[in-house]
């Protein structure tokens, strides 16, 4: 494989306004937030990444202003003028700087772009080229649908009716206390036989656990994140009460969580975040202890733009990734998007991986532009 070296990285923080706002137990978005990176290797080849970031720490600690900060001080100093061998010595090369794994993601996945291109590899071929063979990308993702808190079950429904009717076949309903058995109950009656999850985002404590029991009625495929964001121990306590199967987000901060995770008996499914794992060498890690351990694993997501879909979609056309994954179609949350081609939905519930090398992906510099600036009139909002 040829190598690269990173002439130039440049960086793009932008706002892009959702065609829907999704509501979650951490409020409401009123945009995307991202940190685009622009990689430009010394033969002309770029790549792309994104740093999907927030205004206020609530999914994580990180954020626009943080990330800003740590990629310029730190991290764009690490890597340019660097030669690459392989993505997969990206991490070593950024460990002086501990944390950040959003921000190092987004990094990271320009590096695994300009690579890809370079070898002309499409990125599913890339991941796969550093897993062991039998491995083969599907050249697509089975997917579903994520929908936030809504203000009554009848709302809820004809939410899950017109995603449906889209072609989604799994159905992810967002929970708080409150707002859950009750939710659960009154969609199960309209609509028994659909593929339903619900995701707390850690809104829990153990002490619900007699509560969070009378969620095993509804045959739920899935209930995602019921207890505290960096918790593996509780959940370990938990689940061996529910016969519902718990997948855990927010905990799962690398391959040894998740391998700590599975051990204790803490949950049943995995949720990969490349991002909250720093970065797609981790996942590829992870990816392996799941495919050891025959534990279901998905790709979740953080409503990012189209040049994160298209390396995840890249990532979740691998044949371990065994759940319908958090990747969308583009116009579920941007209408345009920052990037083309767009992604839609299949009858199927799955989305083909974009074509060509690398993430297959190109961003549109008159939508870059014009998010930087929105960026710019609204970044009071951020930290």
């Amino acid at each position: 494989m040829k190598s690269i070296t990173i002439k130039k990285i440049t960086l793009y923080p932008i706002a892009l306004e959702f065609a829907e706002k999704l509501r979650t137990s951490f409020g409401e978005e009123p945009f995307k937030l991202a940190v685009l990176v622009q990689l430009e290797t010394t033969k002309g080849v770029v790549g792309w990444g994104e740093c999907s970031l927030e205004g206020r720490p609530g999914y994580s600690y990180e954020t626009m202003g943080t990330g800003m900060h740590i990629l310029r001080e730190f991290l764009v100093p690490a890597l340019e003028g660097k030669t690459i061998e392989s993505p997969t010595d990206v991490p070593a090369s950024l460990a002086s700087t501990r944390g950040h794994p959003f921000t190092k993601h987004g990094l990271e996945t320009a590096v695994w772009d300009a690579w890809a291109r370079t070898n002309e590899l499409h990125m599913a071929e890339a991941f796969a080229h550093f897993l062991p063979a039998g491995h083969t990308p599907r050249g697509y993702a089975v997917v579903g649908v994520s929908i936030g808190i809504k203000p009554s079950v009848e709302a809820t429904l004809d939410t899950i009716r017109l995603r449906m009717s889209q072609g989604y076949k799994r159905i992810k309903l967002k929970i708080e206390p409150g707002w859950d058995v009750e939710l659960a109950r009154g969609v199960r009656q309209a609509l028994p036989d659909i593929m339903l999850m619900l995701d707390a985002n850690s809104a829990y404590t153990l002490d619900d656990a007699e509560h969070l029991k009378q969620l095993d009625e509804f045959n739920l495929l899935m209930l995602e994140q019921p207890l505290g964001y960096h918790d593996i121990y509780e959940h370990s306590k938990l689940q061996p009460q529910l016969k519902t199967a718990i997948c855990l987000d927010e905990s799962i901060h690398s391959a040894d969580d998740a391998r700590l995770a599975i051990e204790l008996g803490a949950c049943r499914i995995i949720n990969l975040k490349p991002g909250r794992v720093g970065g797609f060498t981790e996942s590829l890690e992870l990816y392996k202890v799941c495919v050891e351990h025959k534990t279901p694993l998905w790709v979740g997501g953080m409503l990012e733009t189209g040049v994160t879909r298209a390396a995840h979609l890249a990532f979740a056309s691998l044949p371990g990734v065994t759940l319908p994954s958090d990747i969308s179609a583009t116009d579920r949350y941007f209408k345009p998007d920052i990037a083309e081609p767009a992604f839609s939905i299949r009858p199927d519930s799955t989305i083909a991986v974009a074509p060509g090398y690398g993430s297959g992906v190109e961003v549109q510099l008159e939508r870059l532009q014009q998010a930087v600036e929105r960026w710019e009139a609204h970044k009071e909002y951020a930290i």
